[in-house]
């Protein structure tokens, strides 16, 4: 019979740590319509949320637009935890996005400031981000910086 690694077990209680705490702060914000800003998603339109918000482009950045409603759960749930302060469940949540990519609107060093979206199933932090600009505009990357949605609230 094989053992269970000790690191399977910090990873697990990890998650459930992490899980925990957004539950929490889940349910401080309202619960679920809250995080959708006041609107239930619809599931019975036959189209895919997501196909209706990014057609659209902002005009000031040329960037597609994501509904907040349109992104995954996690994202929402980041997203208010953004809003609060945290708690965050990576360490290098809040760290300054310097734009290298040069994707999202040119501002100074230390402008924008990056946080992961928790992408079940991996192991790592996944590619998934929140980049919050001072001024309080986000942006979504589901693919580690190649592209970027303007979140619409």
């Amino acid at each position: 019979m094989n053992k269970i690694k000790p690191a399977y077990w910090k990873q697990l209680i990890l998650y459930l740590v992490i899980f925990a705490g957004l539950l929490f702060v889940f349910n401080l914000a309202g619960g679920c319509s809250s995080l959708l800003n006041g609107t239930p998603a619809s599931t019975d339109s036959g189209q895919d949320a997501q196909t209706s918000s990014t057609n659209q482009a902002d005009t000031n950045s040329n960037l597609r637009v994501i509904n907040v409603a349109d992104l995954p759960p996690e994202g929402r749930t980041i997203l208010q935890l953004i809003k609060h302060g945290g708690p965050f469940p990576y360490s290098k949540d809040g760290a300054v996005f310097s734009n290298y990519e040069g994707l999202l609107p040119k501002q100074s060093n230390g402008y924008y400031h990056e946080y992961t979206v928790i992408t079940p199933g991996s192991s790592d932090r996944g590619a998934r981000r929140i980049i919050a600009g001072v001024k309080g505009e986000y942006y979504y990357t589901n693919d580690h910086y190649i592209s970027f949605k303007l979140i619409k609230e």
